[in-house]
């Protein structure tokens, strides 16, 4: 399978791996999320993920395969309307947007289509000084998928965006300065700086991570009212957790916390 699992410590890395093609993206990347996240998700032992591009295809993900017949195609509206509740759920959009964990994306390199729209999926973004963002769907008579220009909208903002919609690139120096990007490195440091980035995550109380994720990705979807009031429920469970005890007594203490998830 293309889609590389490797684990470092606490960190699990995806590597998105067809270079020949660029690390182009098939139907086997996204069978592979759906084997692999769910089980990443389960294990413990995992508290943080980085989806990075084979380096040797010169490119994060080149985006879908155009040399496949079958790329953009479906077979009538029937197939379209009885498969679309499931394709939803799995594709691969919602599988990364659903994954409970911090996902960093280390950008190192050409990011196109399906491939951009991925990395607007992660929480984070490491960006390698060749990293280049492009939405070239409309050319090709079609849109990005599942929202793809308004989810990098969230980030950069809707003029930014619809630029990148026209197939105007978006070149890695100014996705940092506006926002989609937090990090951007020699491209040589780009998994270096991931795996930094990872490694403090994974060093935090892993609940309170996980909290703090959720309260982001869900509070930025509702008035802030509500967001809150879910907010409150969060904290509350959290200052019943062994770590939130752990953390204050090593601040106190001036010693290294022994966080357990517990």
């Amino acid at each position: 399978m293309p889609l590389i699992c490797e684990k470092r410590g606490s960190v699990a890395i995806l590597t998105l791996s067809r270079p020949g093609k660029r690390n182009a993206w098939g139907s086997d990347y996204h069978q592979g999320l759906k084997e692999m996240l769910p089980e990443l998700e389960r294990d413990p032992a995992v508290l943080c993920l980085v989806l990075i591009g084979d380096e040797q295809g010169a490119a994060f993900c080149a985006g879908a395969d155009m040399k496949d017949a079958e790329t953009h195609s479906l077979n009538g509206m029937g197939e379209f309307l009885r498969t679309f509740p499931i394709t939803r759920r799995e594709s691969p959009f919602a599988l990364l947007s659903a994954f409970s964990k911090p996902i960093i994306a280390a950008v190192n390199g050409y990011a196109v289509g399906i491939g951009a729209i991925v990395t607007f999926c992660c929480d984070l973004i490491v960006a390698s000084d060749r990293a280049e963002w492009r939405l070239p769907q409309v050319s090709l008579g079609i849109i990005p998928a599942d929202a793809g220009a308004v989810r990098l909208a969230r980030f950069v903002g809707k003029g930014l965006a619809m630029r990148t919609a026209m197939g105007f690139p978006l070149k890695a120096e100014e996705a940092y300065r506006a926002g989609l990007a937090q990090w951007l490195v020699p491209h040589a440091e780009v998994l270096t700086k991931a795996m930094e980035v990872a490694d403090h995550i994974a060093a935090l109380p892993p609940l309170a991570a996980l909290m703090a994720k959720e309260s982001l990705t869900q509070g930025s979807e509702v008035p802030l009212p509500w967001a809150a009031l879910t907010d409150r429920y969060r904290s509350g469970a959290l200052l019943m957790t062994e770590d939130k005890r752990e953390g204050h007594e090593a601040w106190r203490e001036g010693r290294k916390p022994n966080f357990k998830g517990q």
